[in-house]
């Protein structure tokens, strides 16, 4: 049985309860894929529930950046610059098509927030401590290079530009990657499972009450160890527990907006400074360019973060600030996401100056609780718990778990048998051009999937031969829903147009004109009836409507 295919989600259900696991992961953000990982890869019987899709709420509405940590030196954060840099490279390593070096500008101006020299020096400190490689170094522009670079700049103030590295990814796509290898290895997980409720035997925890959110219905699940990885909902999950105590995070909220790239024709990526002081992307992915982010405190509804038109027009406003571009508008939106940092609060700091470094908690109850952190270091979080979760074991059944091993551990998809990634796409292109499709659909799946491109390859085969041109549905959108509802716990129609494909935020059009027709295909092949797929038709068309 494929225990990540969604045909099989209710018999793994009925199975719960006949189950004893070493350690329950509640979350299914990056965080707590990145502890199912090394907790499966040291040899623990493993299972992990997210209460909505997986990648749900903070790890599929990032800036879509993995970042080296230069933006940290300001707050001298020295340690979580040099561990975040160093992570960086090794996901590159592990997951080449989910981590893209991106070549980024960063303009000096006249009354900046960074000068020539202090820029410089701060990037010589940053690419030391980060570990960053010769070829990714920085370089220093004049004004006329840094012109050249991005002719849309506004030249009257402008001193110079440096040229750095970040690496761009699809945060969503890596979360299940790091849930795809989990489950490879032994893991369980499960989405649509909201937990309830703890189970106690001697007053110390040992197990959950999960209520199923599709079918309403409870499971108990027992566990030896239960750690807290749920993010914007880590005080909410503790607070189930009477022996946790006290507020732990801080909110803030990033917001970003996604524009047409003729609206916003920037040449390359662009971090630069805002009319208030702030830091923001401009950064076009195809065929869009999108723009982002805030930073500020939020209070609200957690599943569905407001955006409100003061978010909008700030981004708006600064952009059209700093590039000689017609003036965007409200109108111009194509789609828009929020995502909430769950940070440690710290009274008294403005939300941009709250450190993004984690804290681990545990409780009398045996609880164990992880908060904060940043989407580059889940792997190094994922090591912590797991190392304390094995100090524990050691003492309690005297049983000695083997070291973290994921920093040599390949992600699902990052198995291409070569060093250079773009060998392998190249090597792959010719293959799926063959089948009909254009060298850009070619080239996107290949990204999205990587290695596991070859099982795409076989259901678009064996759709052409069954079905020839579809008008309706073309056989790639077909095999990626077949792929994705059988090899990646893909339930509704929003879980494969967001999380699994990115569709709703950089090709929304496809998504009006395949919603109907790709929630039909989903009802034949998951056998809904005519109530669930009317649910989500209107699900669908209330999301796309909110974005016209």
């Amino acid at each position: 049985m494929n225990s990540f295919s969604a045909k099989n989600r209710d018999v793994l259900l009925q199975q719960l309860d006949q189950m004893t696991f070493d350690l329950l992961v509640i979350g299914g953000g990056i965080t707590g894929a990145g502890i199912a990982l090394d907790a499966a890869s040291r040899g623990l019987k493993v299972i992990l529930v997210e209460m909505q899709d997986f990648a749900g709420g903070t790890s599929s509405r990032s800036t879509k950046l993995i970042h080296g940590g230069l933006r940290y030196l300001k707050q001298l954060e020295f340690k979580l610059v040099s561990e975040v840099g160093k992570e960086r490279e090794i996901i590159h390593r592990n997951a080449p098509h989910l981590a893209r070096p991106e070549a980024m500008l960063l303009p000096i101006t006249k009354n900046g927030s960074f000068g020539k020299f202090s820029t410089r020096l701060g990037m010589w400190v940053y690419e030391f401590l980060a570990g960053v490689k010769r070829g990714e170094r920085h370089l220093l522009l004049n004004a006329a290079e840094t012109l050249d670079k991005e002719p849309l700049l506004k030249g009257e103030n402008l001193l110079g530009g440096i040229l750095y590295y970040e690496y761009r990814t699809d945060d969503a796509r890596l979360t299940i990657s790091v849930l795809k290898e989990a489950v490879n290895r032994g893991a369980l997980a499960l989405s649509y499972l909201k937990v309830i409720g703890f189970i106690y035997e001697s007053e110390k925890i040992n197990g959950v009450q999960v209520e199923d959110q599709l079918h309403k219905r409870i499971y108990k699940i027992n566990a030896k160890y239960v750690v807290n990885a749920s993010g914007p909902w880590v005080d909410e999950l503790d607070s189930l527990d009477d022996k946790t105590h006290g507020n732990k995070l801080q909110l803030t909220k990033g917001i970003h907006l996604v524009v047409d790239h003729k609206k916003l024709p920037v040449k390359q990526s662009i971090y630069f400074d805002t009319y208030d002081k702030r830091m923001m992307f401009v950064i076009p992915r195809d065929g869009k360019t999108y723009i982002g982010t805030t930073d500020t405190f939020y209070k609200g509804d957690k599943l569905n973060p407001l955006i409100t038109e003061e978010d909008k027009t700030y981004l708006l406003k600064s952009v059209n600030d700093y590039f000689t571009t017609r003036a965007l508008k409200f109108s111009d939106i194509e789609s828009d996401w929020a995502g909430l940092r769950p940070l440690i609060g710290k009274p008294g700091k403005k939300a941009s100056e709250i450190s993004r470094k984690d804290e681990t908690f545990v409780w009398e109850s045996g609880l164990i609780t992880i908060a904060g952190g940043k989407l580059t270091g889940y792997r190094k979080m994922a090591e912590r718990i797991v190392d304390l979760i094995a100090e524990k074991m050691s003492v309690t059944e005297q049983t000695k778990l083997p070291p973290c091993r994921t920093q040599h551990i390949l992600l699902s998809g990052g198995k291409t048998g070569v060093t250079n990634f773009q060998e392998f796409l190249e090597n792959k292109m010719q293959a799926v051009i063959a089948l009909g499709l254009s060298a850009e659909e070619a080239e996107k799946l290949i990204y999205r999937y990587g290695s596991e491109i070859e099982q795409l390859y076989a259901i678009i085969k064996i759709l052409k031969e069954k079905e020839g041109f579809n008008k309706t549905l073309s056989s790639s959108l077909r095999a990626e829903l077949i792929y994705t509802i059988e090899n990646e716990m893909c339930l509704t129609p929003l879980d494969f147009f967001i999380r699994r494909t990115g569709m709703l935020y950089f090709d929304i059009d496809t998504v009006r004109k395949y919603g109907p027709a790709l929630i039909a295909y989903m009802c034949e092949i998951l056998q809904w009836d005519d109530v669930l797929a009317e649910r989500y038709n209107k699900e669908l068309q209330k999301v796309v409507l909110n974005r016209q």
